[in-house]
Formats: C-alpha cells, sequence, structure tokens
C-alpha cells in the first residue's frame, strides 16, 4: 500500500480500534508510540500506524 492510498482514521475511531480512552489515544501520539499527521487543525492517524502499533505491543508482551 503506498502513502497515497493509506487510510486515515480520527481519534475517535482509533479510540474505537483500540477500545481506549480519548486522552490515552492523545498519550500515546505525545509520546510518539502512535505515529500521526496534522491536516490543518484536525489529528489524523494512519491505518497502518494503528496495526504496526498493536505488532510492537504484542512483540513486546511475548
Amino acid at each position: 500500500m503506498t502513502a497515497a492510498t493509506t487510510e486515515l482514521l480520527t481519534v475517535p475511531e482509533v479510540m474505537a480500534r483500540l477500545k481506549l480512552g480519548r486522552s490515552t489515544v492523545y498519550d500515546l501520539i505525545r509520546s510518539r508510540r502512535l505515529v500521526s499527521i496534522t491536516i490543518g487543525r484536525s489529528r489524523r492517524i494512519p491505518a497502518d500506524a494503528v496495526r504496526d502499533f498493536i505488532v510492537k505491543q504484542i512483540d513486546e508482551a511475548a
């Protein structure tokens, strides 16, 4: 998948996918554990970044 076709998620969509609260998602973004971009005043998280975050968490737990 190229950068041009990467799905961008909103913070509420990431909250739903990860079953986390808003402040936790923003803490992950702030600590750079979850990659995000800013478009205007909106924060967007690539779907690939969410998958990478999950994989990294699983690897660390193993």
